[in-house]
């Protein structure tokens, strides 16, 4: 497996997070791998024998682009030979607007978007291993995306103050540093993603207990509790399991003993 991140422009990064490349061979038969949720949504470019996901009941195929939003559970895809791919990662406060689409609650989202058109451009560059050159291409479309929204720096102001408290913090002080009320700050938020303060939050303070324990399965679960403002450790626990379907405790012992918990393709999802 191949796995790069490249920095947004700077006109960008109150939008986008970063910009990233993965490439998996899978074999002749048909693997599944699962994506556990975080703090972003993901525009999701991909390149080879096709990806399917397991969605409202069944196993659909899914085109190039599409999204994953925010998501309260894992997600199964599966894929075979060689998947390859291109993906944006967004700030779900930002991303709706981004492509000019209604915010919901969506976990996989099938899109109409001029995005689309670069399928082809993006494919030959791929296969030409011109990683860099693709990753400009997209770039240069998101921006003039990027030009034609208007700033809503409510918005950016209370991402910033999840994202510098990796989600352990209250509505009414996200409120405070987006100088607004919290009933203005949830209108606002909902309407641009989906979702609550507290919802986006508490995926954001998940990813990085998720991301200690994947990168330092020894680590001391009641202290990561404290650290993050869980209450205690059993809290932490619970909102673990919602989720991942599994506790702390759990992820952490496979991840020490080296086994494919969630695919190799997890460290693709994983946020520095």
């Amino acid at each position: 497996m191949q796995h790069q991140e490249f920095e947004p422009y700077e006109a960008l990064q109150d939008t986008i997070k970063c910009l990233w490349h993965n490439k998996r061979e899978f074999g002749p038969i048909e693997s599944g791998f699962e994506v556990i949720p975080d703090g972003y949504a993901e525009i999701i470019f991909h390149f080879g024998n096709g990806c399917n996901a397991f969605y409202n009941g069944k196993l659909q195929p899914l085109p190039s682009p599409f999204m994953i939003g925010l998501l309260n559970q894992p997600v199964h895809f599966y894929a075979k030979n060689q998947l390859e791919i291109l993906a944006i990662r967004c700030f779900p406060w930002t991303v709706f607007d981004l492509l000019g689409l209604s915010a919901d609650k969506e976990e996989l989202h099938i899109f109409e978007h001029p995005l689309a058109q670069l399928q082809s451009i993006l494919s030959d560059l791929v296969k030409e291993d011109r990683i860099k050159e693709a990753i400009e291409h997209l770039q240069q479309f998101l921006l003039n995306l990027r030009s034609g929204i208007a700033t809503d720096s409510l918005l950016f102001k209370a991402g910033a103050a999840m994202q510098g408290a990796n989600g352990a913090i209250q509505v009414s002080e996200v409120a405070t540093a987006a100088h607004a009320t919290v009933r203005t700050l949830e209108r606002n938020f909902k309407q641009s993603s989906g979702y609550t303060v507290k919802d986006v939050a508490g995926l954001m303070r998940f990813e990085q207990v998720r991301n200690q324990l994947w990168l330092n399965p020894s680590a001391n679960i009641a202290s990561l509790a404290h650290e993050f403002g869980y209450t205690d450790q059993p809290h932490l626990s619970r909102e673990f399991k919602r989720y991942s379907g599994t506790t702390p405790a759990a992820f952490a012992r496979k991840a020490k003993k080296g086994k494919k918990l969630v695919s190799n393709n997890f460290v693709a999802f994983i946020q520095g």
